[in-house]
């Protein structure tokens, strides 16, 4: 292969980390937006979803198209972060309602799409070989990006505009040193556009059915535990009567899931992805189920809490998507990540928007039990794969 430069890899992290910052804009500005606009507890639903929904969207006509093989992956990756960066930036140049803030997110779900996916596509072609510990980075500067707004929220502005401004102009500097600074790797893989043959090629497989339940369960938890953070610390803050940054807080638990990333890539070279997702999903799991109990911690047991709790929650997505690649029928690889990043985020959407309208009447650290069942529908789907393995499927 050809000679790899070494500032390849920290480029692609660093990219991936500012081009995703702009995906919870929408929530780190939202304390601010229900003061201005008077809106409902209930608005995290729909300012989250309008995100995951065109991520989705912008997902299957990517993959449709095979828009990543038309176009050079680093220019697809550039156009699309700039494109977030300006739908973003609309928000706070534009906006003047809550339904016009929902289409700008929406639209910049779409060109996210072109962004954390395409920016692993751009990993594979320089590291086709240790792609676990890749990953593990990668989805790590995805953690990191996503809570980037939060940070800048923690920041104390008296409007939320300069949050936006924040994110944009981050978002567009991560598409530029992707433009700039990585050309497309020699180990590229051209792929072929989704057909609906394909799809059924990979239902019919059984260590990936295996494999994608187990992505399933975790993502029924991790966005709709993102999405609530702030709420369930703005609880424990009325609860002990403590004053809290609850945006840097907020900030700091997503973020520590870069760190959970980046230690869960390396521990899988060791022990293998499966055994590293069935551990970080029971860990998760059992936090979901502590969530009305850590309400009435001290301040270092809640922090050492939501540190546990933020460390493994996304721990395992580079493992999942490791997992799925590695099961998947050679010949229908890019058909089946497509279709089951599809299912996983669709499957937010309804766990966040469920999450979101029970959060009127019903304790928010209540709310939190109803994510315990995806990690331990996760935990039984790598359980059936390991025997599946076993058996030699």
């Amino acid at each position: 292969m050809t000679q790899r430069p070494l500032y390849i890899l920290p480029a692609i992290v660093i990219a991936q980390f500012l081009g995703t910052s702009t995906w919870f804009a929408g929530n780190a500005i939202l304390p601010i937006l229900q003061q201005d606009w008077g809106l409902a507890d209930s608005a995290v639903g729909s300012l989250t979803n309008s995100v995951q929904l065109g991520f989705i969207i912008g997902a299957l006509i990517f993959a449709l198209l095979a828009l990543a093989d038309r176009i050079s992956p680093r220019i697809l990756f550039f156009i699309c972060a700039t494109g977030s960066a300006l739908f973003n930036l609309l928000v706070a140049i534009w906006a003047e309602n809550i339904d016009e803030v929902l289409i700008l997110r929406f639209l910049g779900g779409v060109m996210l799409a072109g962004v954390y996916p395409v920016g692993m596509k751009i990993a594979t072609g320089w590291y086709p070989e240790g792609l676990g510990r890749a990953l593990g980075f990668l989805v790590g500067a995805l953690a990191i990006g996503t809570s980037s707004a939060h940070f800048f929220s923690s920041l104390s502005f008296q409007t939320w505009q300069p949050v936006i401004y924040a994110v944009s102009i981050a978002a567009f500097i991560g598409g530029l040193l992707i433009l700039l600074l990585v050309p497309d790797g020699p180990a590229l893989h051209k792929g072929k556009a989704l057909k609906f043959r394909d799809l059924l090629v990979a239902l019919r497989h059984k260590p990936l059915r295996a494999s994608a339940g187990g992505y399933f369960g975790h993502m029924w938890e991790l966005y709709a535990v993102w999405a609530l953070v702030p709420y369930w610390l703005s609880a424990w803050s009325r609860s002990q009567g403590v004053e809290l940054n609850v945006s840097f807080w907020s900030f700091y638990i997503i973020a520590i899931g870069g760190l959970g990333c980046i230690v869960g890539g390396y521990w899988s070279a060791k022990i293998g992805s499966r055994l590293v997702a069935q551990v970080m999903l029971i860990i998760s799991g059992i936090c979901c189920l502590l969530s009305p109990l850590a309400i009435e911690f001290s301040f270092g047991l809640m922090l050492l809490f939501w540190s546990v709790w933020g460390f493994s929650v996304v721990a395992d997505s580079p493992q999942f998507s490791a997992l799925s690649a590695q099961t998947a029928p050679k010949e229908v690889v890019g058909a089946a990540l497509t279709m089951i990043n599809a299912i996983g985020f669709t499957i937010t959407i309804i766990a966040i928007q469920i999450s979101s309208m029970l959060l009127s009447g019903m304790p928010v650290e209540w709310i939190m039990l109803m994510f315990a069942p995806g990690p331990v529908l996760g935990v039984m789907s790598l359980r059936w794969l390991k025997r599946l393995q076993n058996e030699g499927s």
